[in-house]
């Protein structure tokens, strides 16, 4: 394995767009002293819209997945789910053998926005498809258990994964705004996931939605947490401590 730090960042459906997607994000965090690699699941779910798929390309990864720990020092699944890959990989004896740090953009954005956001104030995700707005829910009970008031909730574009792509990119924007927006409006949220990496680069409509609901100053001050950049920043602040 390279002396160099380096982390792989996991596409776990079969989109190569997607995982292009997310290089440009990679790369604005100038941490030029690690090397970065990325993979996209070889077969399986194009897009990763409900538990099934997740747990299909976890089965379509991990044989290809497993040549390739010895190689690195830390891994981001991106997919913005309770992924089953995080637990199978954090299981390899590659992996455990040497305490190498593995964690997916959901978990990442959980931390980014508790951290980021004001002590009263809630944080919320903004998801692709109708299904997450319950199994997001659902995973977050699990995760936050006594501090869910901390959480304001779900909302959706209606969109798969894949068709955040693949659609017609006003109508895309429409739905997020609006998305977004019904999401404001459930009160003192000062910080929003993108709940989905087919959501790179949408940073400035989900910006434009809030100043539009809140107001300038208001508006400019809710946090926007990209998972995929806050996976990248936990895992090197990991590497970094030696952990």
């Amino acid at each position: 394995m390279s002396a160099k730090r380096s982390i792989l960042i996991i596409n776990p459906n079969s989109t190569q767009g997607m995982t292009d997607a997310l290089k440009p994000l990679v790369d604005e965090l100038n941490y030029n002293e690690t090397q970065f690699s990325f993979f996209t699941a070889p077969s399986g779910p194009k897009s990763i819209d409900n538990e099934e798929d997740a747990a299909e390309s976890a089965e379509h990864c991990l044989p290809s997945l497993k040549p390739l720990l010895e190689r690195h020092h830390g891994f981001l699944v991106a997919c913005f789910s309770q992924h089953p890959l995080v637990p199978l990989l954090k299981d390899q004896d590659a992996i455990k053998r040497e305490r190498k740090s593995v964690t997916g953009i959901f978990e990442a954005s959980i931390g980014s926005s508790l951290l980021a956001m004001g002590r009263e104030q809630r944080f919320g995700i903004v998801t692709a498809g109708k299904a997450w707005e319950e199994l997001l829910t659902k995973a977050m009970s699990t995760w936050l258990g006594s501090g869910l008031e901390r959480f304001a909730g779900v909302e959706s574009t209606g969109l798969k994964a894949v068709e955040l792509h693949d659609a017609p990119a006003e109508d895309v924007k429409t739905r997020m705004l609006q998305a977004t927006t019904r999401l404001v409006k459930r009160g003192n949220v000062g910080a929003i996931c993108l709940g989905c990496a087919g959501m790179a680069g949408m940073n400035e409509t989900v910006r434009e939605a809030c100043i539009d609901e809140l107001g300038e100053q208001k508006g400019r001050a809710v946090v926007i947490v990209d998972g995929v950049q806050a996976g990248v920043g936990f895992l090197e602040s990991a590497l970094r401590a030696g952990l």
